[in-house]
């Protein structure tokens, strides 16, 4: 059943109607176990959080932050501060001091939540830069205070200091009453790849017309179960959520990035919201184990993928019926190998499983699909709160496309190449970014998104970046996203970082999979190195070149990369290399790397 309310009432809404069923789940990690949260209990803990705020003051559409990884309080959180119709601001887990800083102020936020120990540390460093800030909620009951701090207090202590008091139930009536979708929501602010953060306006009307878009094509219901693995912050994971809990699925809150995977073993979710970079490294996984697999089970994983790649790019990917020899082979298949094949994996249920973020190659999604994961490609941003264009079920996929536009979201492409979109979706502006804001739109009302594309069949597609564009000193163009994904769904690359701009030729900038290379080198009698000895041997260099042109042998001379220096340590968060989403900042790797790149150019 689909619940239509304002995000200020939707948890409430949900508990009249699903009262002790599971809404959400978490791992208790001292215990081994997961443990359940109804609807009432969830609904609980929203309103206690509202009324908790409003005892500190927090007026109507005052901003207030999260500074923190995935939890359960994350959401009381959030949508506590929709009850009152205040606005919630998300930070990511890793964000640094100096982004806090500038977001607290430029928000003029008075009140914080925070995790676990880094997120109170980074917060109480800055608390003398942070002029506006008053209070400080931690999460974590292990968090260790420090001895000068007379602001904080623990999220329990917070809940339990709500008294029984008249005024503020009626207060809390009144501004549950007053929600309108005119609200605004949410305040995200974009780490982007230069300059500083932009924070995107996002309101309850914009949320509440993408969740009537998406119920129209999406087949998300009460019996599903979501994994929430990406960070709630991310624009892709927050909006999915929400809609999820409008549909009354119910969610399995994943803590522990790192553990990802023996969280889908234990959950067994029908679905989860994730970026490319999560089914490339599954699809190496898969792989590895295929090549340490006997001759005969190699055979038949290969077989089976080959059928399923065939039956779903050639005919269920159009939309048309099989050969029934096909068919039998493939639902043979499917019942037997891949079955298997998913069970280990935690997918042995799979509904659907929304892909963005990034560009995902044809190469992914077929096998996504050749292993009956149903990936649903799709693309959007913050800007336009989450989707634009997604693969429509029961519509023609091709691969390499973002699918169709959104019912009710208008697409075109400008006369540069440049993606329009326009939509009730699509944000009001950047906050206290005027100037910003207008240089966001067209004269006529359109978004730029920045991107690169063109319309086809009615699917979208997406080439490149605008400004990641490379134009060589010989005038030709270069996508380095392009080049870059050939190189990192090999299992001997982690990372890439193309070079061209301006240049004679394209080189890169490769951080190499050294679990993979070492294992290489050990049966080439290659041992006893370092990762820097392993980057400078000849013999290594010439594996990965051959390996290079191998990926690459598809592109045009001029986009090939001529020249490469592999580099012992990853792009990291840590260094300024990588925003929060794990894109990478072009312009931060250059400077840090300048010497390294003018050695390759040189004559």
């Amino acid at each position: 059943m689909i619940i239509h309310p304002h995000l200020a009432q939707l948890i409430h809404e949900g508990a009249e109607l699903y009262g002790n069923r599971t809404a959400l789940k978490y791992k208790d990690y001292e215990k081994g176990r997961w443990l359940d949260v109804s609807w009432k209990t969830f609904d609980a803990r929203v309103r206690q959080t509202s009324i908790a705020m409003l005892r500190v003051g927090i007026k109507a559409q005052e901003n207030i932050a999260i500074f923190s990884q995935n939890k359960p309080e994350y959401l009381y959180s959030e949508f506590g501060a929709f009850g009152i119709r205040a606005v919630a601001i998300p930070f990511y887990a890793t964000t640094s001091a100096a982004q806090v800083t500038y977001m607290v102020n430029d928000a003029q936020v008075r009140l914080i939540f925070v995790g676990e120990q880094q997120q109170y540390d980074t917060v109480f460093s800055v608390l003398a830069l942070c002029h506006s800030l008053e209070h400080i909620v931690i999460y974590d009951r292990s968090v260790k205070r420090a001895e000068a701090d007379h602001l904080s207090v623990y999220f329990d202590d917070f809940l339990k200091a709500v008294p029984e008091d008249e005024a503020w139930e009626a207060e809390y009536h009144r501004r549950q009453h007053d929600a309108c979708n005119a609200d605004t929501a949410n305040i995200l602010y974009t780490s982007g790849t230069t300059g500083v953060p932009k924070g995107v306006i996002l309101t309850h009307a914009q949320y509440h017309f993408a969740f009537a878009a998406h119920h129209r094509v999406l087949p998300i219901g009460e019996k599903d179960i979501i994994m929430n693995f990406l960070p709630y912050t991310h624009v892709f994971e927050g909006a999915w959520t929400k809609l999820c809990l409008t549909c009354g699925a119910t969610l399995a809150v994943n803590l522990r990035p790192q553990e990802i995977l023996t969280s889908l073993q234990e959950v067994r979710p029908t679905c989860m919201c994730s970026v490319p970079r999560f089914w490339e490294k599954l699809y190496l996984g898969v792989m590895e184990k295929a090549e340490k697999s006997s001759l005969l089970q190699r055979r038949l994983i290969a077989d089976a993928l080959e059928v399923g790649s065939i039956y779903w790019r050639q005919y269920k990917s159009k939309c048309i019926p099989a050969p029934l020899a096909l068919r039998l082979k493939h639902e043979m298949y499917e019942r037997t190998i891949v079955k298997l094949l998913r069970k280990t994996l935690g997918f042995d249920r799979p509904n659907f499983f929304p892909v963005a973020g990034a560009a995902l190659s044809s190469s992914i999604e077929t096998f996504g699909h050749a292993a009956g994961f149903n990936i649903v490609a799709g693309y959007g941003l913050t800007e336009t709160c989450a989707s634009v264009s997604f693969d429509m079920p029961g519509q023609r996929v091709t691969p390499g496309s973002i699918g169709r536009p959104l019912p009710g979201v208008e697409v075109k492409i400008s006369e540069e190449g440049e993606i329009l979109v326009r939509g009730k979706s699509v944000m009001p502006g950047y906050y206290n970014r005027a100037t910003e804001t207008q240089a966001a739109f067209t004269d006529d009302g359109w978004f730029r998104t920045g991107d690169v594309g063109y319309i086809k069949d009615g699917e979208l597609y997406i080439t490149e970046r605008i400004k990641d564009l490379f134009k060589t000193s010989n005038g030709k163009y270069i996508a380095p996203q392009l080049i870059e994904g050939k190189l990192t769904i090999d299992k001997h690359f982690e990372q890439a970082v193309v070079i061209a701009d301006q240049r004679k030729f394209v080189a890169a900038l490769i951080v190499p999979n050294f679990i993979a290379l070492e294992e290489w080198a050990e049966g080439q009698g290659i041992t006893g190195m370092s990762r820097e000895e392993l980057c400078r041997d000849e013999r290594v260099r010439n594996f990965l070149s051959d390996r290079i042109e191998t990926l690459q042998q598809d592109l045009a001379h001029y986009e090939k990369i001529k020249r490469f220096t592999l580099l012992p340590k990853p792009f990291t968060m840590e260094n300024g290399e990588l925003t929060n989403t794990l894109k990478i900042k072009r312009r931060v790797v250059y400077a840090n790397y300048v010497t390294v790149i003018d050695a390759m150019y040189a004559e």
